[in-house]
């Protein structure tokens, strides 16, 4: 029989593996939570999860995104399948406007049966430098090729860390050709990396924006090119949003945002700047940070955290 002991030092190695400062990273599941002592940071849907009502049809079933966002007191800033727009997601980055081989799937509006993402496998979890992260692969499919084929594999690298004041979640989002063809993206309004706030802040007067430049009408802060961008709103009560920072080593950087009208919608989507492809062989590489915090925008902080964000190469 095997001495107990060293058993149990092996089963702590294991869990100190995946822990960093009070932070863990853990599947349960059909989703990654990374936590910070017992509050919720995120939630990360690996597999497709369930669908949230019965009359949703099949082809909207869908993993690899962030399925929740929490602030440090416990306020969930975004939506999943919201009822207007049920395609919508956390934190998701598809292309909606796309030509390959000839044809034109739409990983975007996944009701209209053109394409889809999926997820494939999540890699290990790691903890440094008071941080944990892990790495999660996704597959972009055309459905209009018969028989499907995959046009694109996605690599998301995302680490989480928090001071107690703000969650800070940083996602490294790499985009390789499946095959020999490119996929290109025509000039559009939408496609790339889009969040969807909670939805209490549905309606134009609930969802507040501020930008790096000062801009808070949120038709202006549409097609604006901007570092950073805070969304936010009230939640139970409270304000929460978060402040979503484009790094400048992106394509386009700043790169065009695109803010829905009426619906907590916000999108980086390089692709306003005219029309772009992604080449076999070179790799798209896409960096941002979300910093989650309670309260109003603060744009001094907001400035200097875009300032540190810049100094990462």
């Amino acid at each position: 029989m095997k001495p107990l002991l060293p058993l149990l030092l092996a089963t702590v190695a294991i869990c100190n593996a995946h822990a960093a400062e009070g932070l863990t990273a853990t599947k349960e599941g059909s989703q990654m939570i990374i936590r910070s002592g017992k509050r919720e940071i995120l939630r990360y849907q690996a597999e497709a999860g369930e669908l949230p009502r019965k009359d949703i049809k099949e082809v909207f079933r869908r993993g690899g995104y962030i399925e929740s966002l929490f602030s440090p007191a416990g306020k969930r800033v975004n939506d999943d399948f919201p009822p207007n727009h049920i395609h919508h997601h956390g934190i998701w980055s598809p292309w909606t406007k796309t030509e390959f081989e000839g044809r034109q799937p739409d990983f975007w509006n996944m009701g209209d049966g053109k394409g889809r993402v999926d997820f494939v496998s999540l890699g290990d979890t790691w903890a440094k430098d008071g941080k944990v992260g892990f790495q999660a692969k996704h597959r972009f499919v055309d459905m209009t090729a018969k028989p499907e084929k995959a046009a694109l594999l996605e690599t998301w690298d995302l680490s989480a860390e928090s001071d107690g004041k703000r969650n800070i979640i940083d996602l490294v989002i790499t985009q390789t050709c499946a095959t020999d063809s490119p996929l290109k993206l025509p000039e559009y309004h939408y496609g790339g990396l889009g969040f969807r706030g909670n939805r209490a802040w549905d309606g134009a007067a609930n969802c507040k924006f501020l930008t790096a430049s000062g801009i808070t009408d949120r038709l202006k802060v549409n097609g604006a090119r901007e570092p950073w961008c805070w969304v936010g709103g009230t939640v139970d009560g409270s304000t929460c949003g978060l402040t979503i920072l484009c790094h400048p080593s992106n394509f386009r950087a700043p790169q065009p945002i695109r803010v829905h009208p009426t619906e907590p919608f916000f999108c980086y989507a390089p692709q306003q700047g005219g029309a772009m492809e992604i080449e076999p062989g070179k790799p798209y590489i896409a960096r941002y940070r979300i910093i989650v915090t309670d309260g109003e925008a603060d744009p001094a902080a907001a400035a200097k955290w875009a300032e540190d964000y810049a100094a990462i190469k």
